[in-house]
């Protein structure tokens, strides 16, 4: 890519206005920068303040100084994205765009190419800095939490992570577990074997493993405990060395629960804990384990708490409207309720009665 600043005249505000040229010498990455029947390049020019236009292997762009600067950097990321073997889609522009309005330091084609597995042509990566930043996280410390809304990745980065460690022989064993609490079901009211009654909880650390591993390979490295599955209660009196452990769902846990499972950590071995502390389904009153663990935990060096937020929402674009929205809401209800406790009267600061004598 070459890119040649041209003067040009000043536009309808009076503003003076230059044109920009960047030529793509293979056919092959504009065909990519443009997309399919041009949604690429629709939507770049639907983002960008400055004028573009394409004509051959030439993108002119028109605009500010400053614009065009802008303009410039976004088509040299998603350049390089090509480049380094990445198909570009509508979702991947946007979220280029977004880390480069952000301003981060860590830039776009280095965040959405950074493999972590590949397996029969698909590769799974972080797609949002968010993601890219929890991923190193884990990397670097010992006992990571993700902790986010659904959609985020947290759990099958983990996963990812955990599998890769395995491969690189980093570990000899990863264990994933769950509390055996959803949605205000318990396992005694629920019909068939233990183990039939176990399985839903643990059935979507199941399905990530087929994302990842060899589908027959997975019965023989279960049943050599290279792989084990299981309910967090079988974790309590044991001590896990050189094993990646991932604890996911880990907002139903309670604090006792929470500290057991955190002290099983044994010579080389590496936690995972993921959760959404907006999805706790333990009866009411409990306190969430997750919930409390970051405050007891703040100070604790080689721990990391990674924040992650609708922005990191890799599903339907929906998923992070609809996070909003209930984050939006749950602030409201919290705001009405503290402003209808504010309201009461004849309430003394202590919580007692006032305006009578005895």
């Amino acid at each position: 890519m070459t890119g040649t600043p041209n003067p040009s005249s000043a536009g309808s505000s009076g503003a003076a206005r230059v044109q920009t040229k960047i030529s793509v010498s293979d056919p092959k990455i504009m065909v990519n920068l443009l997309g399919a029947k041009d949604e690429i390049l629709r939507l770049i020019e639907r983002t960008l303040a400055s004028d573009v236009h394409v004509r051959g292997n030439e993108i002119t762009i028109t605009g500010d100084p400053a614009d065009n600067a802008t303009a410039e950097r976004l088509f040299s990321e998603l350049i390089e994205l090509i480049e380094r073997g990445e198909t570009l889609s509508v979702d991947s522009v946007r979220r280029t765009v977004a880390m480069l309005e952000d301003a981060t330091a860590e830039r776009p084609a280095e965040v959405l190419t950074l493999n972590i597995l590949s397996r029969r042509g698909k590769t799974i990566r972080p797609k949002t800095l968010g993601q890219k930043r929890y991923v190193d996280a884990i990397d670097e410390n010992t006992i990571v939490f993700g902790i986010g809304p659904a959609g985020t990745g947290k759990t099958y980065l983990a996963m990812a992570k955990a599998v890769q460690a395995l491969t690189a022989k980093q570990v000899s064993r990863i264990i994933l577990t769950r509390p055996a609490v959803e949605a205000g079901e318990r396992l005694g009211f629920l019909p068939g074997t233990l183990n039939e009654k176990i399985d839903p909880y643990l059935r979507p650390l199941y399905d990530a493993l087929h994302d990842m591993l060899d589908p027959e390979s997975i019965p023989r490295l279960m049943a050599a405990g290279t792989i084990e599955v299981a309910p967090l209660a079988y974790m309590r009196g044991r001590t896990l060395n050189d094993a990646f452990i991932i604890l996911d769902e880990a907002q139903n846990t309670t604090p006792e629960q929470m500290k057991m499972f955190l002290t099983r950590l044994g010579f080389g071995a590496k936690i995972v804990v993921t959760g959404d502390v907006t999805q706790v389904d333990l009866p009411g009153g409990t306190t969430s384990g997750l919930k409390i663990v970051r405050e007891i935990l703040q100070n604790v060096e080689d721990v990391h708490f990674a924040e992650l937020s609708s922005s990191d929402v890799v599903r339907h674009r929906l998923v992070a409207e609809i996070v909003d929205a209930y984050a939006r809401y749950d602030d409201e209800q919290e705001r009405a309720a503290t402003q209808s406790v504010h309201a009461v009267p004849g309430r003394a600061a202590s919580g007692g009665r006032s305006g009578r004598r005895r």
